[in-house]
C-alpha cells in the first residue's frame, strides 16, 4: 500500500483530525490520528495489517502483543496475518504495564510488539521492558503510523511502520496552540500525565 492510499483511508473515515490535541504521550499537537475509526471496519483493518505483517514475515513471530487500548486490534489482525497468538498488555492501578487475563509469554517466543500510532514510543518501550523481564527480546516493533519527530531507539530492535507522517508535537510549555488559546481536546484512552 502506498502512503497516499493509506492517508486517504484515514481522511475518508474522519480518522485524521486537525485542532489542538493532548496525545497519550503527554505532548500537544495540531493533528490527531484516531486509528480506532479506521480499524472499526474489519476489511480495512485486515488490509492494513496484512501489509504491515509482510514487513515482519521473515522474523516469524509466534506472538504479537499490543498495549491496550490502541494496540489490541492491531495485534489481533497482525497475529491473524502471521498465524500467531494475539495478546495485549494493560495498566494496573499504579499505571504499570502488565499482562493479565491469563496471558503468558515464554523465552522461546518470537514476539512482535504492535501499536496503532507511535509518537515517542513510550508504550511500546514499556511492553519491551515487560518482555525483557520474562527473558524475551522482541523480534520487532511495529505500528500503523509513525508520527515521531525523531528516530525512536528501541534498543536495536527492528522497527517498521506502514506510514511515516510529519505531524509536529510539542511539550505543553512550548505549544504554539496553547499560546493561541485554542481549546485542548483529549481524544486518546490514557489518563492525562501530571
Amino acid at each position: 500500500m502506498q502512503n497516499m492510499e493509506i492517508l486517504e483511508i484515514f481522511r475518508k473515515v474522519g480518522a485524521y483530525r486537525q485542532g489542538h490535541f493532548l496525545l497519550s504521550s503527554g505532548l500537544h499537537s495540531g493533528g490527531y490520528l484516531q486509528c480506532a475509526l479506521v480499524l472499526q471496519d474489519p476489511i480495512i483493518a485486515g488490509r492494513l495489517c496484512a501489509a504491515l505483517a509482510a514487513k515482519f514475515r521473515a522474523q516469524e513471530p509466534d506472538v504479537v502483543i499490543g498495549p491496550a487500548m490502541g494496540g489490541i486490534v492491531i495485534a489481533y489482525e497482525l497475529a491473524r496475518a502471521l498465524g500467531a497468538r494475539a495478546l495485549f498488555t494493560e495498566r494496573d492501578d499504579t499505571g504499570q504495564m502488565i499482562l493479565r487475563r491469563g496471558f503468558k509469554v515464554y523465552p522461546e517466543n518470537k514476539v512482535l510488539v504492535a501499536e496503532d500510532v507511535l509518537t515517542t514510543g513510550g508504550s511500546a518501550k514499556e511492553v519491551i521492558a515487560l518482555l525483557k523481564k520474562e527473558g524475551i527480546t522482541p523480534v520487532g516493533v511495529t505500528s500503523l503510523v509513525d508520527r515521531s519527530a525523531k528516530l525512536i531507539d528501541f534498543g536495536g530492535i527492528k522497527h517498521e511502520s506502514l506510514i511515516k507522517l510529519d505531524i509536529p508535537a510539542f511539550e505543553k510549555e512550548l505549544c504554539p496552540l496553547c499560546k493561541e488559546g485554542l481549546p485542548l481536546e483529549k481524544p486518546g484512552s490514557r489518563k492525562e500525565k501530571k
